[in-house]
């Protein structure tokens, strides 16, 4: 057993990755132990990730509020607390909160043989997010 003790600290999601305020609080990165990354990601209302993709897919369980997940061609789905999401490997995508609700997600997602758990692609529009 590996034990990692809490202290770690939240930092905000990136420009180029987010629209709007996000936090971000770590869980835990790929290692040579297991290739298997989580955060605990907070979308503050209208926030939401760019278009993005995963080499082994993604995992996310909500854990509060109101969310938006979307796929390249598939809509717009309503997401809520308790809800499991499951994004397939390569599968064009991006999540955030409603326009006016907060949403937070634990986001799962294994690291390909490179070390890579996401690519990241052009910031989702706000025509994309209110379709």
């Amino acid at each position: 057993m590996k034990f990692t003790q809490s202290g770690g600290r939240t930092a905000p999601g990136p420009g180029e990755w987010f629209t709007g305020t996000v936090q971000i609080d770590g869980i835990r990165n790929p290692d040579d132990q297991s290739a298997i990354g989580c955060a605990h990601v907070r979308f503050s209302p209208g926030a939401r990730t760019a278009w993005h993709h995963h080499p082994k897919g993604q995992t996310l369980y909500v854990t509060d509020g109101i969310g938006l997940v979307a796929t390249r061609g598939g809509g717009v789905q309503e997401i809520r607390p308790g809800d499991v999401v499951y994004i397939e490997p390569g599968e064009e995508h991006w999540h955030g909160a409603t326009a006016d609700r907060f949403m937070a997600h634990v986001a799962m997602q294994e690291a390909d043989e490179s070390g890579d758990v996401v690519t990241w692609l052009h910031h989702v529009t706000d025509a994309e997010y209110q379709a």
